[in-house]
């Protein structure tokens, strides 16, 4: 497990160090603002994802643990509670981004291409003879970890404006950089923890241990990090109108 751990921390931090979310402080408002547009259509397709994962998935505990994560996206049966994709619009309108630009803003290219992806990075993995692993790491690595991770980036440049009188008031970005992240090892996670990320690493350790597929461990993880990265990559000329050179 050590040695997939190190692994995973080398993504983790390739991704952290992407040019678009390290430099994110610097983006003109409206770069930083056409960035939080599209990245919401991805997060709009995160209960698909889960939902298509379920669907492929035969693992019952790995099914149980899905569920009760897709699940906190709608708290509220009644519908008297905002759904966490509300949210993210509260959050978005609060930084100022006006509802204009909200409701005209479509998907690029590039945005639709990453949403089929991950659409077809978790049905191919349901096709594989360790699809339970696959599904299971895809959904923690692409829809938990590098979200925690890329939201506390975006968090440096939004969390002056969502922060007054000391009070916290963002109630998506800041809430699932937290509840997202990987808080402990893959050896040393628990189904006790109150992160997303370490809830599905319980189960993918025992399948790890009982299938011996730590390739495919790798390789789904790759390629959710690949997927993420070509996201941000559209956004790369605004480095450039930011001044920025060599990133």
């Amino acid at each position: 497990m050590q040695e997939l751990d190190r692994f995973e921390d080398e993504l983790i931090e390739r991704y952290r160090e992407h040019p678009v979310l390290a430099n994110v402080a610097l983006l003109s408002d409206d770069d930083f603002a056409a960035v939080l547009l599209q990245r919401r259509f991805l997060s709009l397709a995160f209960t698909p994802s889960y939902d298509l994962a379920i669907d492929l998935l035969r693992d019952e505990v790995g099914v149980r643990t899905a569920r009760v994560i897709l699940r906190e996206e709608y708290p509220d049966a009644g519908g008297h509670t905002p759904s966490h994709r509300e949210d993210m619009k509260d959050d978005i309108l609060q930084l100022g981004i006006s509802r204009r630009a909200f409701v005209e803003t479509r998907p690029t290219t590039e945005t639709k291409r990453a949403i089929n992806d991950i659409f077809d990075l978790i049905a191919d993995a349901g096709a594989h003879a360790h699809a339970d692993l696959r599904l299971l790491t895809v959904l923690r690595f692409w829809g938990e970890v590098l979200v925690s991770v890329e939201y506390g980036r975006l968090w440096e440049r939004m969390g002056p404006s969502l922060t007054k009188d000391g009070e916290n008031r963002s109630r998506f970005y800041y809430p699932h950089y937290v509840h997202d992240a990987k808080a402990h090892s893959l050896a040393t996670a628990s189904l006790l923890s109150t992160t997303h990320s370490d809830r599905l690493a319980t189960r993918l350790r025992e399948l790890l241990a009982r299938e011996g597929s730590a390739d495919c461990f790798r390789e789904m993880e790759e390629q959710a990090l690949q997927q993420k990265v070509a996201f941000y990559d559209q956004f790369l000329p605004a480095l450039e109108r930011a001044g920025i050179t060599g990133a």
